[in-house]
């Protein structure tokens, strides 16, 4: 399964530049357009770094293709089965 992402609408909401988290994951500002656009995907640990820089749950931003994902602003009914 491959990895989708809302990587750059959450990066956008808090007004943050593709530099800018860059740096502050420590890759290249390429290596967050090629995410974003979904030309790669991210490491285990740089998935974390950036769910950790952004204060946004992990998967609110990365989800495996085929499966339900809820989006930012959305709840998750504690009985939901995945």
């Amino acid at each position: 399964m491959d990895l989708e992402n809302k990587l750059k609408k959450v990066r956008k909401s808090q007004k943050v530049t593709q530099l800018e988290l860059a740096q502050q994951v420590g890759v290249s500002r390429q290596s967050i357009y090629a995410i974003e656009a979904s030309k790669s995907e991210p490491s285990l640990s740089l998935a974390l770094k950036i769910s950790k820089v952004l204060s946004v749950p992990v998967d609110e931003i990365f989800w495996l293709s085929g499966e339900k994902h809820t989006g930012l602003g959305e709840e998750i009914s504690p009985f939901t089965i995945f």
